[in-house]
């Protein structure tokens, strides 16, 4: 018995040591990966104790403890609230434009800067089309301010020139969303396409020599190996972008946002921002939050689910 008892204590022993030195062995990775575990436990999860005031009558000056236990009566306001569902309608109608519009953009810039040869225009390239994402939401609005503004607006003086009424793109309601998705897709296209050019360099030369022997050109190479091989990337990114199905980015919609066109451009960022900060409603504007991730969550296990019954690895 007691040679039996003792055996268990050894394995146990032998595998922490183990485990010890795997984990010595391996150190600097796991220093690598501590910026990124600290960033999502200071700023994603150690946050999420701050959803108990949506469940509360919250007053900054008697704190989370203190503050009036109200259970689900923000959430009962927010579904009752007249502009409501236009707000959310105006959310899922720009996530569709990005869906549709933006989201296959980097796809097809990464196709056609794997066909180009010539390695310093694509470089050139490159650096072109990535250059946008490093300029803030500011610098996008203020320069497509100046080329559409009926005031020596450059599109509006061509409009004029071939003799055309000029069209007031910046307060026009039905302008906000065309424009809300070009500045989209120019900012952000050219950044999208680094992951999809990863996994393209990722795929065996062999393939594609094999392809050329058996008489495909480029079309039937891309459509045939390019895409099969990435198309795991992409249902992930497909994916992830689900989850962010609300989350459209207050600043961006916010410097478009006017009296004229607030119809069809407020979204639950703005509103989130005008109820909470503007107007002090804490609570609520945690409620609105709370409702955003829980959507998020949803869908991303929906898609997930999905993807991995069509066959696909999917994101867990």
């Amino acid at each position: 018995m007691e040679e039996v008892s003792v055996r268990p204590k050894a394995v146990a022993a032998t595998r922490s040591s183990e485990l010890s030195r795997r984990l010595w062995r391996n150190k600097w990775i796991y220093v690598m990966l501590l910026p990124g575990v600290l960033y999502f436990l200071i700023f994603k999860y150690i946050p999420m104790y701050g959803l108990i005031i949506s469940f509360q009558n919250y007053k900054p000056f008697k704190g989370v403890s203190g503050s009036e236990w109200v259970g689900f009566e923000h959430f009962q306001r927010l579904f009752t609230e007249p502009d409501f569902f236009n707000i959310l309608s105006n959310t899922l109608i720009l996530f569709v434009m990005n869906i549709l519009f933006y989201f296959p953009i980097p796809i097809l810039l990464a196709l056609m800067l794997n066909e180009v040869r010539f390695g310093l225009f694509k470089k050139v390239f490159q650096t072109i089309v990535y250059l946008p994402h490093f300029m803030s939401w500011v610098i996008i609005v203020s320069i497509s301010f100046v080329m559409l503004t009926m005031d020596g607006g450059i599109i509006n003086q061509m409009i004029s020139y071939f003799g055309w009424e000029k069209i007031n793109f910046l307060l026009s309601p039905e302008w906000f969303r065309p424009t809300y998705i070009v500045q989209v897709i120019w900012r952000e296209a050219g950044w999208g396409t680094i992951i999809y050019l990863a996994a393209i360099s990722s795929i065996d030369p062999q393939l594609y020599e094999a392809a050329r022997m058996d008489g495909a050109g480029r079309l039937r190479q891309m459509w045939h190996i390019t895409l099969p091989a990435i198309r795991s990337v992409i249902v992930v990114l497909l994916i992830l972008k689900i989850g962010d199905v609300l989350e459209l980015g207050f600043e961006h919609v916010y410097l478009l946002l006017n009296s004229m066109n607030r119809n069809v451009a407020e979204i639950i960022d703005t509103y989130v921002y005008t109820a909470g900060l503007k107007q002090g409603q804490f609570s609520y504007s945690a409620a609105i939050g709370f409702f955003k991730s829980f959507i998020g969550l949803v869908l991303v296990m929906l898609a997930n689910k999905m993807a991995k019954k069509m066959g696909e690895e999917g994101v867990y």
